[in-house]
């Protein structure tokens, strides 16, 4: 075609490259941007029948709260944390002196929650049969065979209080090992399943070693919380002694059913979470090990072993439940640090050094928290994080 009848194309502008993170060089500067608060909501009737079920809960809170009262006096944290615990679908260990109502606490609780209690006195001579179930011999009437028969033990039930849990020996500890973690027993080569919900509370008497086995690390890491029961008040005690001392009613009515504390179970998971608050929880974990770029100086010098992935599960986990029982449907910052004492004390392993300078796991977690920023967009812009949560 001649030059004079060919069209009038203007010339292309050349296109410029897309600026991602595989097209700039390693070296090159991130694009800053602003902080994004990424929250999965709920569909419209999923979201209004959480809201009604989260108003049932803080209602059934305050009448779980209510009925304790009636046989125990103070307490507030513990019986939260216990149900934050519960509601989080985790196990939790309580330590204290004797004397401080740990056995009483869980009991009652079994009795305002209407579920299957048993109670597990942990001694030296105590074997895993005893709380796992055995199989026995026995003869079938019609056919005059024999057959084994599993008799199940006082694991199969919704909440089990092991009582003084370190005096017995690490081969009886262990029989509770499966049962927290997979919530089965096995036994003969056969899969038991337990029934839900299912809760283990431990008790422990911290100042009393003689002749007592101490909890390995690998049983301590499956209890979202180490809950310390402390002494009570003036005020309380002054109750407690006036109380106790008298006549005084334990009737307690049941508040939640087996059924309905597994639909709040289910509603926990599925509260939202900001990204800056999964990331602000990671941190958290990652700021206890030692060797890490996080760390910090005093993590180096006192601690042997830190917090594992495991934690940060529990620390997002027992803030959603936290934030539910507050009467909300979304997780706070400050809910991860008001869980984060029960579920690091007792995933940091001190050193000799701290123990030389009385520093104790939970000084240790105050100053974590007084170093990991509160502001959100400051942990939402770290550059040691990565960027994407999965």
């Amino acid at each position: 075609m001649p030059d004079d009848l060919m069209p009038d194309i203007p010339p292309e502008e050349p296109i410029e490259p897309e600026d991602t993170a595989e097209s700039r060089p390693y070296d090159a500067d991130p694009i800053e941007t602003e902080p994004v608060e990424v929250s999965v909501e709920p569909e419209a009737g999923e979201q209004s029948s959480d809201l009604e079920a989260i108003n049932q809960l803080r209602r059934a809170y305050a009448s779980i709260r209510e009925e304790l009262s009636k046989v125990i006096v103070g307490q507030d944290a513990v019986i939260e944390q216990l149900l934050i615990t519960m509601f989080a679908r985790g196990h939790a260990l309580l330590v204290g002196v004797p004397g401080l109502a740990k056995t009483l606490m869980v009991s009652s609780l079994a009795r305002s929650l209407s579920l299957d209690f048993h109670r597990i006195q942990f001694t030296p001579d105590l074997m895993p049969s005893d709380i796992t179930g055995t199989e026995v011999i026995q003869d079938d009437q019609l056919t005059g065979h024999r057959e084994f028969k599993f008799l199940r033990g006082p694991i199969f039930s919704n909440m089990i209080l092991a009582d003084e849990i370190n005096r017995t020996p690490p081969k009886t500890q262990a029989a509770l090992l499966e049962a927290m973690q997979e919530r089965q027993v096995t036994v003969g080569g056969v899969r038991n399943p337990l029934s839900d919900p299912f809760l283990v509370l431990a008790t422990q008497n911290p100042i009393e070693q003689e002749g007592t086995y101490p909890l390995p690390e690998a049983q301590l890491d499956r209890c979202m919380f180490m809950i310390l029961v402390d002494y009570p008040t003036e005020d309380e005690e002054y109750d407690i002694l006036r109380l106790t001392t008298a006549v005084m009613s334990d009737d307690l009515e049941p508040v939640l059913d087996g059924e309905q504390i597994i639909e709040l179970q289910h509603i926990v998971r599925r509260v939202p979470i900001a990204e800056h608050v999964i990331r602000y929880a990671m941190k958290l974990a990652r700021m206890t090990r030692v060797g890490m770029p996080e760390a910090p100086d005093f993590i180096n010098e006192w601690v042997s072993w830190g917090a594992g992935p495991r934690a940060g599960q529990y620390l997002i986990l027992g803030a959603k439940a936290r934030a539910i029982l507050e009467g909300r449907y979304y997780v706070s910052i400050e809910d991860i640090r008001k869980v984060a004492p029960p579920v690091l004390r007792h995933r940091i392993i001190t050193n000799f050094n701290a123990q030389a300078e009385g520093e104790t796991p939970d000084k240790i977690i105050a100053r974590l928290l007084e170093r990991l920023p509160r502001s959100e967009s400051d942990v939402a812009t770290d550059p040691r994080l990565p960027n994407v949560v999965k």
